[in-house]
């Protein structure tokens, strides 16, 4: 038997939450972690009462062509980080690891992904200090310090 170690251990709990999500495109599951305990998990969906794309049968972002990683607005979904971190008080947040998993739909291929600049924000503000993202040769461990330097590079602040 082959014991997971803690970080595929959590990205496989991240995978496990993905399957809920409702977007026709990639499935994302999110996992914030502080002390070996879980805090907060979050998938990406449509707000509470409101339609799913998987219940219309209709991607807006799709059907308009729009790449991966642009206009978002039009997305009917809220971030599976975003959910995580909206579902968790900022004190179980402060210095936790933020594990995030994603899959294309079409071919359940990993997602190339990080969070989107939305997303960095809020996890910014979370008090999360790190993000481990799936890739498809293993992951990679992106330090919520760098992200406030983004977003003052990109004329957010």
């Amino acid at each position: 038997m082959s014991r997971p170690n803690k970080i595929e251990y959590y990205l496989d709990i991240a995978k496990a939450v993905s399957v809920r999500g409702t977007c026709l495109r990639r499935r994302f599951g999110a996992v914030i972690v502080k002390d070996d305990q879980l805090v907060s998990t979050g998938y990406a969906g449509s707000p509470r009462g409101t339609p799913n794309c998987c219940d219309i049968g209709v991607c807006e972002r799709q059907r308009l062509n729009i790449p991966a990683g642009e206009r978002y607005e039009l997305c009917r979904s809220v971030h599976a980080e975003a959910n995580a971190v909206i579902h968790a008080s900022r004190d179980h947040m402060l210095g936790s690891t933020l594990y995030l998993y994603g899959e294309n739909v079409s071919d359940c291929s990993i997602a190339i992904a990080r969070p989107c600049q939305m997303c960095r924000r809020m996890i910014i503000n979370s008090g999360i200090k790190s993000v481990v993202i799936k890739t498809p040769d293993g992951f990679r461990e992106e330090i919520v310090a760098d992200y406030v330097h983004e977003v003052v590079a990109e004329g957010g602040y």
